[in-house]
């Protein structure tokens, strides 16, 4: 009589617990194909999110110049040997390099100068370094921050230079753990800061501040750039303290800390220069145009450094999708194999079980009832493998995020795909045997020997 679903399926695990060890070496390749396409999936998405957070710390359409604090050309005199070019004279990074950059280049949505002095503060018997930044209001809309508590510049506080700060939540931690800051002083150097505002907490992978050169903005303090200029030190005017400091870098003033952004090589009067185009196609034309402008207005000393850093990224993702395409590649190949396993393997098993065959098809089973049958069988193999990839893909993927550092997220799609991918493979490669089988001649099958 013909054989039913449940029946079918009680027969072919039957006759793979008949053969426990062929099957389990038959569902390897399974195994790991599908762990690999786990293990693909899961860094792919970890590597998307990686550059999407990254995104948002450098920020989108952002082209970011920065001073070279010091630099020393040698030129070979062709009449005379070699011999010392005469050194050009350049003002520097300055604010009014940020306002001819907003007048002149074309597809510039926003400006952010900053002034970076690393700073000694003190507060409540503690001492420890930071960095004190001179920013404009623009700094913050650039960068997507917001406040945790208290209030952002007024424009009176901008204008007049007044000494007032909002502190990153790092800071806030350290010098105020148990207190509520807004309305507190902090002593920055030699000047004594009011404290407005504190930022909600911004994290930073280590690798990420590495690879972009980011800073921890948790540890900065942020007060107006007319507040740096005016209390602090405006590099871009000649003084009687700056020509001390020439004299003497690192001198005894307690107001810094020594550091090269402090030294008597930096004349620039702003550390940092961030622009914002209005689209991702101008940014290699609008970074090219910059550079041009800064180098005329510098008299052709290249004194700066033109970075994109939403480009080094998308290289950098590029780069990291040529390696999940090899491991596609390979997920690929291994798939393949353990298809081709189970085809062999239910070959073999149709020429073993030839008489048992025969024997169904003469009592009854039809044609279609044989290739269930063998369909199932090696559907159940291909599952049990992929089941086992699953847990095996997941586990190598939490291998790969802790032991190595390579940021990984597993989703249920990609679990769901590679459960289907299996049971896929158990079907395709598993019609051929199951033909075969359905295809005996039962009269033959039952003398076959």
């Amino acid at each position: 009589m013909p054989l039913n679903r449940t029946a079918g399926f009680r027969a072919a695990i039957e006759a793979i617990m008949a053969n426990k060890l062929r099957s389990l070496l038959t569902t390897l390749g399974i195994n790991f194909g599908v762990a690999a396409v786990i293990t693909m999936l899961a860094i792919g998405k970890g590597t998307e999110r990686q550059i999407l957070d990254q995104l948002k710390l450098v920020g989108v359409n952002n082209i970011t110049v920065t001073p070279v604090i010091k630099q020393e050309e040698d030129k070979v005199d062709q009449e005379q040997g070699t011999g010392t070019e005469k050194e050009k004279f350049s003002p520097g990074l300055t604010l009014l390099d940020a306002e001819g950059i907003r007048d002149v280049v074309p597809g510039v949505d926003r400006i952010s100068p900053e002034i970076i002095l690393n700073m000694n503060l003190i507060h409540g018997g503690i001492r420890r370094t930071a960095r004190l930044v001179g920013v404009t209001p623009t700094f913050f809309d650039m960068t997507g921050f917001s406040l945790e508590r208290g209030r952002m510049f007024s424009r009176d506080q901008l204008v007049a230079g007044l000494p007032v700060c909002i502190i990153g939540k790092n800071i806030k931690t350290r010098f105020f753990p148990s207190e509520d800051p807004i309305g507190k002083y902090l002593k920055c150097g030699k000047v004594w800061l009011r404290i407005i505002g504190v930022l909600q907490e911004r994290l930073i992978s280590d690798d990420a501040a590495s690879h972009l050169g980011i800073r921890n903005y948790n540890m900065d303090v942020y007060t107006p750039m007319e507040t740096v200029l005016i209390r602090y030190r405006n590099r871009g005017m000649l003084t009687k303290a700056a020509l001390e400091r020439a004299a003497n870098p690192w001198g005894n003033d307690d107001e810094t800390t020594k550091d090269p952004l402090n030294a008597k090589d930096n004349h620039n009067q702003i550390d940092r220069l961030v622009i914002q185009v209005n689209s991702t196609d101008e940014l290699k034309g609008a970074a090219d145009v910059i550079s041009r402008l800064l180098e005329r207005r510098h008299n052709g000393v290249v004194d700066f450094e033109v970075v994109i850093p939403e480009l080094m990224l998308r290289q950098e993702q590029e780069t990291k999708k040529m390696f999940r395409n090899v491991l596609a590649a390979i997920a690929g190949i291994s798939l393949l194999i353990g298809g081709i396993g189970i085809m062999n393997i239910m070959l073999a098993s149709v020429l073993e079980r030839t008489k048992e065959i025969g024997l169904r098809l003469s009592i009854g089973a039809t044609k279609d009832d044989v290739v269930m049958q063998f369909l199932m069988e090696s559907v159940t193999i291909s599952l049990v493998g992929g089941l086992s990839g699953i847990i095996l893909g997941i586990g190598l993927s939490v291998l790969i995020d802790v032991g190595f550092g390579i940021a990984t997220v597993i989703s249920p799609v990609s679990v769901f795909l590679s459960f289907f991918i299996s049971a896929m493979v158990g079907l395709i490669f598993g019609i051929a045997p199951a033909r075969r089988a359905a295809m005996q001649d039962p009269i033959k099958s039952l003398r076959y020997e």
